[in-house]
């Protein structure tokens, strides 16, 4: 609940501040390391737009997969586990490059 409220108030900031008052549409993107429950968030935001001017807004939100990159041969791949070899060299040392993301992406208001 507390980052559906975060993220709301950076929307009433950045509407207040084009002059607008009327969330329509929130674009979100979710890194899979987040920990976000995209259900969860879903719900929470239908929540705490009740009795608002934003009541009934749609949430779009983007899945952002765990990608890694070796540090040893630079293959990208798709992380099944934060702790995984490079699945071309079998490196131990891989960076995680997607994953921990946290966006608003995009909104629309009117």
């Amino acid at each position: 609940m507390s980052i559906t409220r975060s993220m709301l108030e950076i929307v009433d900031k950045e509407l207040a501040r084009h002059g607008v008052t009327s969330l329509k549409r929130l674009k979100v993107r979710i890194g899979e390391l987040t920990a976000v429950e995209p259900e969860a968030l879903r719900f929470c935001f239908e929540a705490c737009l009740e009795g608002t001017p934003h009541e009934g807004a749609l949430l779009d939100i983007e899945d952002v997969p765990l990608l890694g990159r070796c540090v040893d041969c630079s293959a990208e791949f798709r992380m099944e586990y934060i702790l995984q070899a490079c699945p071309e060299c079998e490196g131990v040392s891989v960076a995680k490059t997607n994953g921990h993301e946290l966006d608003i992406v995009s909104m629309e208001a009117e």
